[in-house]
């Protein structure tokens, strides 16, 4: 049944780029205005809201599967689009619109249950040949199971979370002595942030890259992979930057791991986007480490490099149409780098950065792509995320899109809050970045200091100071200040001097 109405489940920068798609296919949005941001720009993108800033509950806004349900019915609602995060990979959530006769706009609950409990995705890759690094078989008993595991698997070994994702619930033992310590800490973490203390064990890579494959699949049993995205450049086990294709695989390898992620897909039923995760080590050895049940932050790269709107190919699964393009026609074309601008101190650890954004200007150009949800005035809240924007270059080539990506990342300029700016410039300063050369200890390994000062810093946030106060005095006395024949003081204008 065709969709003629969406409510997006979610906030910020996702919750536009639903809208935007879903209005260019004729499709009636609906946004959730929370009291914790009652004037965020997704509510401005959407063509009917609904106002949740009445506190019904104690379960956030996002969260409250009940609440959005009876939202859903009683403005008959068509669908629901759950974005990324909240209750995205929810089976719970999933299954209630299924019951209530809701289109959910992802694959069925049964999916995201086996997908999203890790020992579970494990047995199926397991049983379908796909590479997987040595482990428990199913969740541990206890911290002494854990150790007397860690011993027949040998070190280093790294504990997870069953149910967990992001980064969550995650600790490496390098003996052990480690390994009961180590085992708690996960355990408390992962009972915290997804209600499940359970825990699987498994070798450790410790300098893997991190390698993940895009999958669509339609109701009909079609199956296909849009490439992969380099996922390697991280912190925390938490994504920064993401380009496509990976600078470490080659036709050959493409195919195996691509025909591994489709066959990991059609044993567990999948349809709609998501993407299936590996380890590839030094040796071009790769291993399955989970699938995500949703779209991803870094979608764009693979919809720069293939053409392919991904929400508009979920949308259309969801309404039961058959994929329009088989493997064959699938074309990589071109470079994609995506870097994630968070609103976080690099310089304390990435620490969260609050506070209002008083200003914010990107950069522009054909192959230049800003995926945000804030702008000037935009509160920076501890309420939520802390990624404020998505900036993705595309080019001809790799050397192209880094050669463009660092023109970029200088025009990128935020006031009011730190962000990952200066991490993005440092990144792309390095050579072995540069060479694509580089795994997940780059943080560690390559970046002494996680930052990139430009030479001039000092003296354009001078200048940028004294175009504020003249901007200010302008308003003021109705008055324009002109120089140089006539023309305006900008900051870019004043960048471009002092170089």
């Amino acid at each position: 049944m065709k969709i003629k109405s969406i409510l997006i489940a979610n906030r910020g920068e996702i919750a536009i780029r639903i809208m935007r798609t879903a209005k260019q296919m004729g499709i009636e949005t609906y946004a959730i205005k929370t009291a914790k941001e009652p004037t965020a720009w997704y509510l401005d993108e959407a063509d009917h809201i609904i106002d949740f800033t009445e506190c019904l509950s104690d379960t956030p806004e996002f969260l409250d599967i009940e609440r959005i349900i009876y939202t859903v019915k009683d403005n008959k609602i068509d669908a629901v689009h759950p974005g990324y995060g909240f209750l995205a990979e929810n089976p719970v959530f999933a299954r209630r619109c299924e019951e209530e006769k809701i289109n959910f706009i992802g694959p069925s609950s049964e999916v995201i249950y086996n997908m999203g409990n890790k020992t579970v995705a494990k047995d199926l890759a397991r049983k379908y040949n796909v590479p997987l690094l040595r482990g428990s078989k199913g969740t541990l008993l206890n911290a002494d199971y854990a150790r007397r595991m860690a011993n027949i698997i040998g070190y280093p070994v790294i504990l997870k979370a069953a149910a967990g994702g992001g980064g969550r619930g995650m600790r490496v033992a390098t003996n052990e002595a480690e390994v009961e310590r180590m085992y708690h800490l996960a355990s408390k973490e992962s009972a915290k942030a997804f209600n499940d203390p359970s825990m699987f064990i498994e070798k450790y890579v410790a300098e893997p890259r991190h390698i993940e494959f895009q999958i669509l699949a339609d109701k009909h049993g079609n199956t296909i992979h849009l490439g992969e995205r380099e996922c390697s450049i991280q912190r925390k086990h938490q994504k920064l930057l993401e380009e496509s294709p990976s600078p470490a695989l080659d036709p050959e390898l493409r195919k195996k791991m691509g025909e591994a992620a489709i066959n990991i897909a059609k044993a567990v039923g999948y349809y709609s986007a998501g993407t299936v995760e590996f380890l590839l080590d030094a040796d071009k050895n790769f291993y399955f480490m989970e699938m995500n049940t949703r779209i991803q932050v870094e979608h764009p790269v693979t919809e720069m490099v293939t053409g392919i709107d991904l929400i508009e190919q979920m949308i259309r699964i969801a309404q039961g149409e058959k994929l329009r393009i088989s493997q064959e026609e699938v074309r990589l074309e071109g470079h994609a780098i995506e870097f994630r601008i968070n609103a976080e101190d690099v310089q304390s650890g990435f620490s969260p950065s609050l506070g209002t954004i008083e200003k914010i200007s990107w950069p522009e150009g054909e192959n230049i792509r800003v995926d945000t949800g804030v702008r000037d005035g935009s509160v920076i809240t501890p309420y939520f995320d802390s990624m404020i924007a998505k900036l993705i270059v595309y080019g001809e080539s790799r050397d192209k899109v880094l050669q463009d990506s660092t023109n970029a990342i200088r025009k990128s300029w935020i006031k009011g809050t730190k962000t990952t700016l200066s991490f993005c410039r440092a990144v792309l300063q390095n050579g072995n970045f540069r060479k694509g050369n580089f795994n997940t200890s780059f943080l560690s390994s390559e970046l002494k200091i996680h930052y990139h000062s430009e030479p001039d810093e000092e003296m354009l946030a001078a200048f940028f100071a004294v175009y504020d106060y003249a901007r200010d005095l302008e308003e003021a006395e109705g008055k324009k200040l002109n120089v140089d024949k006539g023309k305006n003081i900008t900051p870019w204008l004043l960048n471009k001097r002092l170089r």
